[in-house]
């Protein structure tokens, strides 16, 4: 059947080209359009899907004894085990938020968390670095004085370079590397590391040289207030359907099957799937149905122009025949 409008939608391949040019032809050719006018408004909407693959648990499920995972080992498996294990300052798990971490052992796949059981008073050596001719002194005086960092022990070689980083920062627009850098400096937190340091110490160097430049030293010890964290690991199945499962009611909104859809629908899910398809509006029947099967109402239902734009709809996880697809839907300049 003729398309009333065939110039309101367009298939948008890369790659795959004599596929995706059949596809677009059957669209030219059979998908069925709405009013032949157009609101007008230059724009399109534009559908994308990306292959999530056959399960869910690939992307989502961390298996220690085939990874190294970023997370304290000692910890998942005490907690496992039942028993208490706390850490101060650091989550000894990922804790749960939104996207929880989930992890197997032996068949058994748990959901991690890391919860506040308690807090602690610390004093911890803070390290900052300044300019070495702030004081008023000579260069050949800084020159003197100064230790070179490569000779320092590891702990303080990695403090200097944070360190700087704040030195750096100061009266330069960009800011600092967030969670590196604390009040300014680098903050000692490691006992073993403060006994192995030597800028903390009270006869410690007053001045180190780092990338060429000479640095006053300032060590300051000053009182933090840290959360105790304990390690949860929660059993949550006893296979892989059941996690599965659980990850699909997390993250999984339509279930479309083929048998679900009319031959327009599938052609613009195809040409999706193959690089992406869009559309002004009024949309075709084929796109409005499958907007509808996405239940994206508010893209055809509802004042397009407004009601759209500001919906939280527009992005999710879906299940199309036996795979998963990360779709996403905007508007884009026709």
């Amino acid at each position: 059947m003729s398309d009333p409008k065939p110039s309101r939608r367009r298939v948008l391949a890369t790659g795959l080209a004599a596929a995706a040019g059949a596809v677009a032809g059957c669209l030219d050719g059979s998908v069925t359009g709405g009013p032949a006018n157009d609101d007008g408004d230059g724009r399109v909407l534009r559908l994308s899907l990306d292959d999530a693959g056959e399960t869910l648990r690939d992307g989502a499920v961390i298996d220690p004894a085939e990874s190294d995972p970023r997370w304290n080992q000692a910890a998942f498996a005490a907690a496992r085990d039942g028993e208490r294990y706390t850490a101060q300052y650091r989550k000894p798990l990922p804790a749960a938020t939104d996207d929880p971490t989930y992890a197997v052992h032996e068949e058994t796949y748990y959901r991690l968390d890391s919860v506040v059981v308690n807090e602690a008073v610390e004093t911890r050596p803070v390290l900052r670095l300044f300019e070495a001719d702030d004081d008023g002194e000579t260069d050949n005086d800084d020159e003197t004085d100064a230790v070179e960092t490569q000779t320092l022990p590891e702990s303080d070689r990695n403090a200097v370079e944070i360190a700087h980083k704040s030195t750096r920062a100061r009266g330069n627009p960009g800011g600092v590397p967030v969670g590196l850098v604390e009040r300014g400096g680098y903050v000692y937190r490691d006992a073993d590391a403060v006994d192995a340091s030597e800028l903390p110490a009270a006869d410690g160097p007053d001045r180190v040289t780092y990338r060429d430049s000479a640095y006053r030293v300032e060590v300051t010890r000053e009182q933090f207030y840290e959360p105790v964290y304990r390690a949860v690991a929660e059993p949550v199945a006893e296979s892989t359907e059941g996690m599965e499962a659980i990850l699909r009611a997390q993250t999984v909104g339509a279930r479309i099957d083929d048998d679900d859809l009319s031959a327009d629908a599938r052609e613009v899910i195809e040409a999706a799937r193959h690089g992406g398809y869009e559309e002004s509006h009024p949309y075709s029947d084929g796109y409005a149905e499958l907007l509808r099967a996405l239940h994206e109402r508010p893209y055809i239902d509802g004042n397009v122009r407004k009601d759209a734009a500001w919906t939280e709809s527009g992005s999710e996880r879906i299940r199309y025949g036996d795979r998963y697809y990360d779709y996403r839907l905007r508007f884009e300049s026709a």
